[in-house]
């Protein structure tokens, strides 16, 4: 089983078991149609498409009126849904890909975590990897049949807003970590085009995912993610995972599973739903 991530010579030896199901995860945050787009004009011969909008997010307004974030968690049923039109069985072995690093599959990944699928794994690399070995891409799109696929004990944690903002009221010494997935500048409060508001949570670090990756856009050995994750929080079960709209956050998540620091959890609102709310403090510049 594949829990983490898989290589593209280990996708290529699996390939052809019955019980595989490979996701496109691709995306643009600046241009919907991207994902779907890049999947039509060639993906991974098999892989069915998430699309993160509409697949592997949910309502960005709650039931009680107010913003969730700009990619909320999908309702269970919803996300279940989804995964049996993918084809997912519930012992099936998924393999979710994009081209940005796992910026995009790490949300999959998380997801079907959070239901109790074990079974997942990060393409290590991406479409790229799997090209640079030779593979060719199809245009023809899969019709899996209907997975199976159920709710299980979850293997994952999250918080919500209140609890994130109550954490601000506890003594520093027993306060919960939070750490911020995005690019340095955005977690300063600099060169924000996506959000209406700069800044970051205040006491939030920040760790951006691409600093999980090393020069070749492969993750870092698991020895190097843990001495460096050991560095930025004193303990997985004492920290909680953001970013702008709870997706990269689940990328520092993979990489502290792979780094073998399991137990953080995520806040899936993140800043996009923090932000929205002027009562709700802001921090700027670097900590």
């Amino acid at each position: 089983m594949f829990s983490t991530l898989i290589s593209a010579a280990e996708l290529a030896h699996i390939k052809d078991q019955a019980k595989l199901v490979i996701v496109d995860c691709r995306h643009d945050l600046m241009d919907a149609a991207a994902g779907k787009n890049a999947y039509d004009a060639g993906h991974i011969a098999g892989a069915v498409f998430a699309n993160l909008d509409q697949d592997l997010s949910g309502a960005k307004v709650g039931s009680d009126g107010k913003f969730r974030g700009r990619h909320p968690l999908p309702q269970t049923d919803d996300l279940i849904s989804a995964l049996r039109r993918f084809g997912i069985d519930h012992d099936s072995q998924v393999v979710a890909y994009d081209a940005h690093g796992g910026m995009f599959a790490a949300r999959l990944w998380w997801l079907l975590r959070s239901i109790g699928h074990p079974a997942v794994a990060v393409l290590d690399g991406g479409v790229a990897a799997w090209t640079a070995l030779g593979h060719a891409l199809q245009i023809e799109a899969p019709q899996p049949a209907l997975g199976n696929i159920e709710v299980r004990a979850g293997l994952t944690r999250q918080v919500d807003v209140n609890q994130v903002l109550s954490n601000l009221n506890v003594p520093a010494d027993q306060q919960l970590q939070v750490v911020d997935a995005r690019a340095a500048d955005r977690f300063r409060g600099e060169n924000e085009t996506i959000d209406p508001v700069g800044g970051h949570i205040p006491g939030a670090v920040n760790r951006f995912f691409k600093d999980n990756l090393d020069a070749s856009g492969l993750f870092k050995s698991a020895q190097q993610l843990r001495e460096e994750w050991q560095g930025k929080i004193q303990s997985p079960q004492k920290a909680i995972m953001q970013c702008g709209s709870g997706v990269t956050a689940c990328h520092n998540l993979l990489a502290l599973e792979v780094a073998g620091l399991s137990g953080a959890a995520l806040y899936p609102g993140s800043w996009s739903e923090w932000c929205a709310d002027a009562s709700r403090p802001v921090a700027v510049g670097a900590v």
